[in-house]
């Protein structure tokens, strides 16, 4: 018995230290190409130059139409993601019998398994030119149908973790809350929702850093054409699908070119980190608050 436990012990060791070893490989690889890269361009230039053209003739190296693009789609996302998700997650938790509740979370769950390039086709095919049935000027190619159909693809998420949030506040509170003649609507958005506010704080997080890093909806729906603008009607281009263009072979290898994509993902890599580690600290203190 204590030799298998001494086995289980060791593989989970081993397992702990290949993602330690892996994490450190990912960012050793980033941060030595990315030395390169600025080595030739400076970094003031690349966080202030507004065209990103790195694959013309006359080369600009600004990432702002890039990081403009990524943030653009995130925020059209959690814009149709959050009052969705966190309203199916008030459902579920104050509203839906047990019977409801069981049928409806594990089909919204059913989101999350559907490839992101399916996604990127139903943007393009289905959600533009519904679109362009009312909005004029709509481009075929444009961040609102992308930041759309990213928003329809993160609300599992919200709903989920919100849901498990609402469900941490202790049932005292709620209690109380009825005791005092609160109806059931005065109880969750007066009491519960704000109880748990730090976990669905959480949740749309982690959905923002998940909407940063997409990739195939943008690169199918929302074009390849990097611009500095905050309309969402025209094509754009995002980190994300940057890095997938440039990576697909056309760029001779250890050239400047190629060294961008490095320079473009430590910049996403960056984002995300900060992200979730604004994260880890709300739950953090959530984790404090309740138990």
């Amino acid at each position: 018995m204590r030799i298998q436990e001494k086995i289980i012990e060791g593989l989970l060791l081993l397992s702990a230290i290949i993602t330690i070893l892996i994490t450190v490989g990912i960012i050793w690889v980033l941060l030595s190409e990315s030395v390169s890269f600025f080595s030739e361009v400076s970094i003031f230039r690349f966080l202030t130059e507004k065209e990103w053209t790195p694959l013309f003739a006359d080369k600009k190296f600004g990432i702002l139409p890039l990081v403009t693009g990524t943030l653009l789609t995130t925020a059209i996302a959690i814009a149709v993601a959050l009052p969705i998700g966190l309203t199916v997650a008030v459902y579920l938790n104050e509203y839906a019998p047990g019977k409801i509740r069981q049928i409806v979370k594990p089909v919204l769950e059913l989101l999350a398994t559907i490839p992101t390039v399916v996604y990127g086709f139903f943007a393009l095919t289905v959600v533009t030119p519904f679109l362009q049935g009312f909005i004029p000027g709509l481009a075929g190619f444009n961040a609102l149908s992308a930041g759309i159909v990213m928003g329809i693809m993160i609300i599992p998420m919200i709903s989920s973790l919100s849901e498990d949030a609402i469900s941490a506040v202790p049932q005292s509170l709620r209690e109380a809350a009825y005791g005092m003649g609160s109806t059931p609507y005065q109880t969750a958005f007066g009491v519960m929702v704000p109880a748990a506010s730090s976990g669905i704080i959480v949740s749309v997080i982690l959905a923002i850093s998940r909407a940063v890093g997409e990739t195939m909806i943008v690169a199918i729906a929302a074009g390849q054409q990097p611009r500095l603008t905050l309309n969402p009607l025209v094509p754009i281009e995002t980190i994300t699908t940057y890095i997938v263009q440039v990576s697909l072979g056309d760029v001779p290898h250890g050239s400047l070119e190629y060294r961008t994509i490095f320079a473009a993902g430590i910049t996403l890599f960056v984002f995300t980190f900060t992200l979730n580690n604004i994260s880890f600290w709300i739950r953090k203190k959530f984790q404090e608050k309740y138990d």
